[in-house]
């Protein structure tokens, strides 16, 4: 099969690129880059020298695929769907664009109307352990948010299982590595500013907000803390559980959702510094590390995902995967490294 990627040169659309190369049935056709046209894709992804002999191209050049992944900034997609749809029968996008069901959502987390909000039904939120029958017979796929991924993964099932407290808040927080900003410079990813910092930059308010609602069916209260992590995702969770539930009770109801799935790990060890979830050792994998203490009726539930991967790439390959019929762990099977 061929796959094009429309904005290949972020770090987003270079993981893609590393995943596809070694996918055994894929091809890649092309991969755009406005800044980068005519270059190596090596310029922008040096990781990939003498393995990808890709250049650049523009979008105007772009042609006819199979499958094409648009990794582009929030709204351009949106702008330009007519002309990149006609391009290829299946679409998964990396944006924002096509997440939210509600179109309001878009005006009150983005700040803007959306452009094509009759297409929003059309698209399928890309959690593939959420929406696998969905995903099996779409046309679009939407990629989910990277921290909206590291909240939903490990809080759907104690949601679709009744046991969760809803009459008491949830409050989760995330400590986000850098790449989660993209490969653009700006004033709080440079380096004197960033180095040594815990910083919280989206107490509330954070846009994936309306994602973890709209999947979870609840409200949740989220904050999002930057740290001196390059890659990563490390999100506390604290909720109620109702009166009875037992720890073997969540075991359980981890177990039943997600036992098969082969992303999702429940790590809980009595010792040891690895007994909980830990971003380190998830770099280039795309697995989601599930870990929880429970003290009478709270709940501490800790994930951890590589942002870059199960947030971004790695989950878009796995939702091709199944859309298309190959195996699900079809170039996924990257088990990380330890130490790093």
């Amino acid at each position: 099969m061929k796959a094009s990627i429309l904005g290949a040169s972020g770090y987003g659309g270079g993981e893609l690129l590393r995943l596809l190369m070694q996918h055994p049935d894929v091809e890649i056709h092309q991969c755009t880059s406005e800044r980068f046209v005519g270059k190596p894709v090596t310029r922008a992804h040096p990781n990939l020298r003498k393995q990808c002999a890709i250049k650049f191209c523009s979008a105007h050049d772009l042609e006819k695929t199979d499958l094409l992944f648009t990794a582009l900034p929030h709204t351009h997609f949106m702008q330009k769907f007519d002309e990149f749809s006609s391009l290829a029968e299946r679409i998964i996008d990396l944006s924002a664009d096509f997440r939210l069901n509600n179109p309001e959502d878009y005006k009150r987390c983005y700040g803007i109307h959306h452009s094509r909000p009759a297409l929003l039904e059309e698209f399928v939120y890309g959690n593939v352990e959420l929406h696998r029958e969905e995903i099996k017979s779409a046309r679009y796929i939407s990629g989910a948010g990277c921290n909206a991924t590291a909240a939903i993964l490990p809080l759907y099932p104690l949601f679709k299982q009744g046991a969760v407290d809803t009459s008491l808040p949830i409050v989760a927080e995330a400590k986000c590595g850098s790449s989660e900003g993209g490969n653009r410079s700006s004033e709080a990813s440079h380096h004197p500013e960033r180095s040594g910092s815990v910083r919280s930059y989206k107490p509330t308010g954070h846009r994936h907000i309306a994602e973890m609602e709209q999947e979870l069916g609840n409200p949740i209260h989220f904050s999002a803390t930057s740290i001196e992590m390059v890659r990563g995702i490390l999100l506390t969770a604290h909720l109620f559980v109702k009166e009875g539930t037992t720890e073997k009770d969540i075991w359980q109801i981890y177990r039943k959702e997600y036992g098969q799935e082969p992303f999702i790990r429940i790590v809980k060890e009595k010792q040891g510094i690895y007994r909980y979830p830990e971003p380190k050792i998830l770099a280039g994998t795309n697995y989601c590390d599930i870990g929880f203490e429970l003290s009478e009726n709270r709940l501490v539930v800790i994930s951890a995902i590589d942002n870059l991967m199960k947030g971004a790439a790695g989950q878009a390959v796995h939702a091709m995967n199944v859309m298309c019929g190959f195996e699900e762990t079809r170039g996924l099977n990257f088990s990380g490294l330890h130490p790093v």
